[in-house]
């Protein structure tokens, strides 16, 4: 049945399925995305589908329907306290962007090498002479791409459990304590949260062939890195500059998160060739 989906001109399937998406999303009593956020995400979903296929899309959707689920945990106490999400979690397009630009991307530059569009240069590679350019390059995009999806559920899943359930909560700079929802603010329940998420999308993207098990390992760590780092930005930055939104933010946590993939990856090849 895949390799059936798989031999169907992508675009075909893109537009047909993300149609069909689109019309039972517009329909739907819960809304999860905005009207303008939903074409966003269909204009995004189809561009995952031409560039990685349904192994790229399985990603994408785990991490939307995983993230938009999680959003809503505790949704009515955060909510009253005036911590939760607004529009009562459902995304537009500055949180769909926010969220996946990062990944699209990765996605792009796949399929450019694919398409004979981008030719690698050898002193940005993987140091595994057994590959080509193309393949070394191309391993590196797909591992940045779960990668920044693992870091975004991560950071989503870190946020909305600790504002639901945090006990404690610590300005991460400081250790001092502060209330649930300040920005950089981090709690045990929340960074265990964040550490499951990742580990479990990191797993779905092993599971389609996207990355290895050791990929796995490089994305969790990626993770917990890069949205670490997102929440000494929001202690320190982010109320000192306007232009430095939670979209932006996230923008720059997705990006840090794949990049720490991607290093480790060189990195550890490098020190075992």
């Amino acid at each position: 049945m895949l390799s059936l989906i798989d031999s169907v001109n992508p675009w075909l399937v893109a537009v047909g399925l993300n149609t069909v998406l689109l019309g039972l999303a517009w329909v739907a009593p819960k809304k999860l995305l905005t009207p303008a956020g939903l074409f966003h995400a269909w204009f995004l979903a189809i561009l995952i589908w031409v560039t990685l296929g349904w192994r790229g899309y399985a990603v994408v959707m785990f991490y939307f329907l995983v993230g938009s689920g999680v959003t809503r945990i505790g949704m009515a106490q955060k909510e009253a306290e005036g911590i939760a999400e607004k529009r009562s979690g459902a995304r537009g397009p500055e949180n769909v962007w926010g969220s996946a630009l990062t990944g699209a991307l990765c996605a792009l530059g796949v399929g450019m090498i694919n398409s004979g569009f981008l030719v690698p240069s050898p002193q940005f590679l993987v140091p595994n002479t057994s590959a080509t350019l193309s393949t070394s390059l191309q391993s590196l995009l797909l591992l940045g791409y779960v990668a920044s999806f693992s870091t975004k559920l991560a950071d989503t899943t870190a946020s909305e459990v600790g504002k639901a359930y945090g006990k404690s909560t610590f300005l991460i700079t400081t250790l001092q304590p502060v209330p649930r929802g300040t920005e950089g603010a981090v709690s045990l329940e929340g960074t265990l949260a964040g550490i499951v998420a990742s580990v479990a999308i990191a797993f779905v993207g092993w599971g389609v062939g996207l990355i290895d098990l050791l990929g796995v390992a490089w994305c969790v760590l990626a993770a917990f890195i890069a949205t670490n780092l997102e929440s000494v930005i929001g202690a320190t930055l982010q109320s000192k500059y306007t232009w430095l939104t939670n979209e932006v933010v996230n923008i720059l946590n997705t990006l840090i998160g794949a990049i720490a993939a991607v290093l480790l990856a060189w990195t550890w090849t490098s020190i075992i060739k």
